[in-house]
């Protein structure tokens, strides 16, 4: 297994009989949750702007009989982000295209699974494309080039909290962290509407024993811990495959959204074809997206964790 760069042909990608497994893991929750490679909300530039505003601290007001009001505004602050390209290219020669019966170690008797190629690498194209949109909104690493070499790279959560942000040390994930990040978020004014934890798979089962508890069952075992009761609301638990191994993430998702560039005439994510150059089709998968994650402040993580 491993990817084939250039030409797709007989020879670099040869036909097997047997089912075909595809043993990558394509589950993308937090991309779906926000709404995919197909929803999201249009954009018609390359940077992305909203903004948030906040009122003045709650005080006990000493005004004076017949004075005049303090006059004042508030001003508002702008938050911006970057859309970024994925493309992705698949190029078959019409041998490959056609010779669908045309079997590795033809020995061996069976029936060759794969019988379009073309529908076979672009159903891994799309795969690929969200798995990369999931990664990037999770950990991406925001790049504003100023000209065109260098890359745009849209921000991603684990860069874009910084106000709620509880630093294990690389100790165990342990109850003490969340409590410790609720109330930050909660003095920081966050609304716990739609908030869930994404976590890898250690901090994921680190969250079901801290807050397992028996089951009246004396015939089930075990647990899974989908949803916490805090004192400020109700936190959904979801596995997250492309959350950084020793942190947990804790996204309102009420506010989070992609956005991708409209092309005209052809979408958002599209495949097309490429210029036609000898006895191949070329085609490409192209698309451009950033995240948008609302107030930061209403977001949090814990950093810093043991990964084992």
């Amino acid at each position: 297994m491993g990817a084939v760069t250039g030409q797709g042909t007989t020879f670099n990608l040869p036909n097997y009989v047997g089912e075909l497994f595809f043993v990558t893991p394509k589950e993308t929750p937090f991309l779906s949750m926000i709404g995919g490679l197909t929803g999201g909300i249009p954009a018609t530039a390359t940077e992305i702007q909203w903004q948030s505003i906040d009122n003045a601290a709650a005080a006990q007001p000493a005004i004076l009989e017949g004075a005049d009001p303090v006059y004042n505004a508030r001003t508002r602050s702008p938050i911006s982000n970057i859309l970024q390209i994925f493309q992705y290219g698949v190029e078959l020669s019409y041998t490959k295209q056609g010779a669908v019966g045309q079997i590795s170690g033809a020995s061996i008797l069976g029936t060759q699974p794969v019988q379009n190629e073309r529908v076979t690498q672009r159903r891994l194209k799309l795969e690929q494309a969200a798995r990369d949109m999931d990664y990037s909104f999770l950990q991406g690493a925001y790049q504003k080039p100023v000209d065109n070499t260098t890359a745009r790279k849209t921000r991603g959560m684990k860069n874009a909290v910084t106000t709620n942000v509880v630093a294990a040390a690389g100790a165990r994930l342990n109850r003490d962290h969340f409590q410790s990040l609720f109330k930050s978020m909660a003095d920081s004014g966050a609304i716990f509407s739609e908030l869930i934890l994404f976590a890898n798979a250690f901090s994921r089962q680190r969250i079901s024993d801290i807050y397992a508890y028996a089951p009246e069952s004396r015939n089930v075992g075990g647990f899974s811990i989908n949803q916490i009761e805090t004192d400020f609301g109700m936190v959904g638990v979801c596995f997250e495959r492309h959350q950084p191994v020793d942190e947990v993430l804790a996204a309102e998702m009420s506010v989070i959204k992609p956005r991708f560039l409209t092309i005209p005439e052809k979408g958002h994510m599209f495949f097309e074809p490429l210029a036609k150059t000898g006895a191949a089709d070329k085609e490409q998968l192209y698309g451009e997206a950033g995240l948008e994650y609302g107030p930061e402040q209403w977001h949090g993580k814990i950093t810093g964790l043991a990964t084992a």
